[in-house]
Formats: structure tokens, C-alpha cells, sequence
């Protein structure tokens, strides 16, 4: 049975019909005032092909998409309607080594969120004054010859 499997795949003829695209969730920051502007963005972001679920939150100005879509063609239809949109900028706080940063604070993100930015990891060597304190301590075997 497998053998005629493998020879099948040789005989086959090349599909010419696109492969389908990965299901993903893509997440839009859209400022929506009212009900007429969130039933337009649903109605425009639902009725594209592979969409299967549209999820609005009014309240933080975030649509969120899942389905077999391009993300780019979803932030393009909601332009369309004449809405500013840019993909999702915020992430979780507690994924962001420095939350407080300049660069990654930013009031107007929801409660627990901030900008999603590129930042240094802290150090792995020890601050300075760790190093000190346990230069001159008693259980370093060298510390008498440091006094």
C-alpha cells in the first residue's frame, strides 16, 4: 500500500492552485467612536476570504482576526474605510525587562501593556557592587591578600 503512495506522488501533476495561507490571529489598533464605526470595520475585515472569527474591543481600539489571512490585506481594508490603523504595538508588561523605559512606557497603552520595542537584556555579569562585597568576604579564600 505505502509503495503505491510513494509511486503516486511521481505520477501526480503539479497543482496550479495556490497553497492555502497558515490560520494566524492578526491584532489592528483601529479608533473606533462609535457603533457605526465598529459594525463597518466588522463588516469589511469578515467578508475577506479565509476569515473565520472578527473580535472588537471598543473600548481599547483593538480588532483582533483569525482565519487563513494575509495581515497585510487586513490592515490595508481597514485603511480603505478612512480608518488610522496599524498593527497591535503593545505586548504584556511582564514579557519587558524594563516596562519603565522611555522607549516601551506609554500611557495611552491599556492597563498592563507597553510598546512593543526592541531593548537591551540586563547584564549577566554581576553589578560592581556585588563583586566588592564578596572580594572582601569571609568565604573567599583571597581575601586576605586583597587588605
Amino acid at each position: 500500500m505505502w509503495a503505491l503512495d510513494y509511486l503516486s506522488n511521481f505520477c501526480t501533476v503539479a497543482s496550479t492552485r495556490s497553497k492555502r495561507k497558515p490560520m494566524q490571529t492578526v491584532e489592528i489598533k483601529v479608533k473606533m467612536d462609535c457603533d457605526g464605526c465598529e459594525r463597518r470595520v466588522r463588516n469589511a475585515v469578515s467578508t475577506m476570504k479565509g476569515v473565520k472569527t472578527v473580535e472588537i474591543n471598543r473600548k481599547q481600539s483593538q480588532v483582533t482576526v483569525n482565519g487563513h489571512v494575509d495581515p497585510n490585506k487586513v490592515l490595508k481594508r481597514v485603511k480603505k474605510l478612512g480608518k488610522r490603523a496599524e498593527f497591535w504595538p503593545y505586548i504584556p508588561q511582564h514579557l519587558v525587562y524594563f516596562p519603565h523605559a522611555s522607549q516601551a512606557y506609554d500611557k495611552r497603552a491599556p492597563a498592563g501593556n507597553v510598546k512593543n520595542v526592541t531593548q537591551g537584556f540586563p547584564s549577566s555579569d554581576p553589578p560592581e557592587h556585588e563583586r566588592l562585597v564578596t572580594m572582601f568576604s569571609d568565604d573567599n579564600v583571597n581575601a586576605c591578600s586583597v587588605m
